[in-house]
């Protein structure tokens, strides 16, 4: 089952240093342990004190267009590529989003044609700080991106859109009302996900279930 949002888009970043004391100085950590306000105070930091960064958004809709011929790790691992290829490091540090870390790395090593080298491990945003930085600024991003979709959604249904992720009670009643009023998902939701197809699926029975 896909991880992550089920709306709004994927966010993934990087970010170089040379040195990343400045990092462990400002107690930077994996973003998932920080509040929202931390993570924007320390998102741009990090942008001030970084060599480079760059932050990659894929839309919802590409998403959905990309898992119809991809794995959602196939698309995270070209996103990776693309990022790794503007920033030029000599080392590379990565959150491997495949079961077997040392695979994802000998992937990524191919795809960047063995440039650089590639450091490849399950929670490196608890390891690494330059991980922790970049998970920051991938977070911070997306939290700006759903506050976005909520300013125009939630108007529509004067309901909270709530975090976007599919355990949030808050975001699966803004799903259901949105679906009851206008017999569609909202825009910005990844079709794709399960949990999209679930809510549809219900829909489609309740419907079946008044006959």
């Amino acid at each position: 089952m896909p991880k992550g949002p089920v709306i709004g888009p994927l966010i993934i970043a990087g970010v170089t240093f040379e040195d990343d004391s400045k990092l462990i100085d400002y107690r930077v950590k994996d973003s998932k342990q920080l509040s929202p306000s931390r993570r924007e105070e320390l998102a741009e930091i990090i942008k001030k004190i970084a060599q480079k960064y760059e932050i990659l958004i894929i839309p919802a809709a590409d998403i959905d267009d990309m898992r119809k011929i991809m794995t959602l790790n196939e698309i995270e691992l070209n996103a990776f590529v693309k990022i790794i290829k503007k920033l030029r490091p000599e080392i590379c540090y990565v959150d491997s989003v495949d079961v077997n870390e040392n695979r994802f790395g000998k992937n990524l090593s191919q795809k960047t044609s063995n440039k650089v080298e590639i450091i490849s491990k399950h929670k490196a945003d608890e390891i690494y700080p330059v991980v922790s930085a970049a998970s920051i600024l991938a977070k911070s991003r997306r939290e700006e991106e759903v506050k976005k979709i909520a300013s125009t959604l939630e108007k529509k249904l004067n309901l909270p859109l709530g975090s976007g992720y599919p355990a949030d009670p808050i975001t699966q009643r803004f799903f259901r009302t949105w679906l009851d009023r206008f017999g569609k998902l909202p825009p910005y939701t990844r079709h794709s996900w399960k949990t999209s197809q679930n809510i549809l699926k219900e829909k489609k029975l309740k419907k079946l279930d008044d006959f």
